[in-house]
């Protein structure tokens, strides 16, 4: 059985992505892999709290694995951090990283070039999955998430702090992916099949920041 680490955002697609690694039965997950904004105190780029991080590892009974990097952190400094906490793990037998990636083609190619750099290759369970029905598919399955950032580029504020269920989904406006692929909102999954337990959650203020992007504390509720 091959150890991997998960790529965790503790949003909606790294929730994907490692339900289909548990159901196929061939690998064993070592730890889930969050980058964390050590100013903050926060998940990057999706603004949940670490607290909250800690619940969802919890629940699903895995290792967490937190790489700290500084607000505004140059590529440099990400990559020089992840690759240490990657060629730890390496050396511990682990050879592989599982992503929730599903079409950017440029993001594939710069994961697997910096895993490659470290000798490890990545895995992307849900590649190619139309994401339509990849968002449907994650409703149906019993999965439960609220949006934590949109882009209000493309979404308006009242997409933020929204459970993704059907009638989110039928709200979107034309052009905007199904599962936020493009960076159109992020999410954190609070409940679903592979969570021993409902991380309990309350929504708390909404801010605009960067005068773009609209976020929806969560707090333990």
């Amino acid at each position: 059985m091959e150890r991997v680490l998960v790529s965790w955002s503790g949003g909606k697609d790294s929730a994907m992505a490692l339900a289909e690694i548990l159901k196929g039965q061939h690998h064993e997950v070592a730890a889930l892999l969050t980058t964390v904004t050590r100013d903050y105190d926060r998940i990057s780029m999706h603004g949940v709290r670490r607290t909250l991080l800690g619940l969802q590892a919890k629940s699903l009974s895995l290792q967490l694995e937190e790489v700290f990097i500084t607000k505004n952190a140059s590529n440099e400094e990400y990559e020089s951090s992840m690759a240490k906490v990657l060629a730890k793990y390496r050396d511990s037998g682990v050879s592989s990283v599982v992503f929730g990636d599903i079409f950017l083609e440029d993001l594939r190619r710069y994961r697997e070039d910096m895993l490659g750099s470290v000798n490890m290759r990545g895995i992307f369970p849900i590649w190619k999955r139309e994401t339509n029905e990849l968002a449907r598919y994650f409703i149906a399955s019993g999965f439960k998430a609220i949006t934590t950032c949109v882009d209000t580029t493309v979404l308006g504020e009242r997409f933020v702090g929204r459970e993704i269920d059907e009638t989110f989904l039928s709200e979107l406006p034309v052009g905007a992916d199904p599962c936020g692929e493009n960076g159109e909102y992020h999410s954190f999954v609070y409940d679903g099949p592979i969570f021993n337990s409902r991380i309990p959650i309350a929504l708390g203020e909404k801010v605009l920041r960067e005068n773009r992007f609209y976020y929806c504390d969560l707090v333990e509720g």
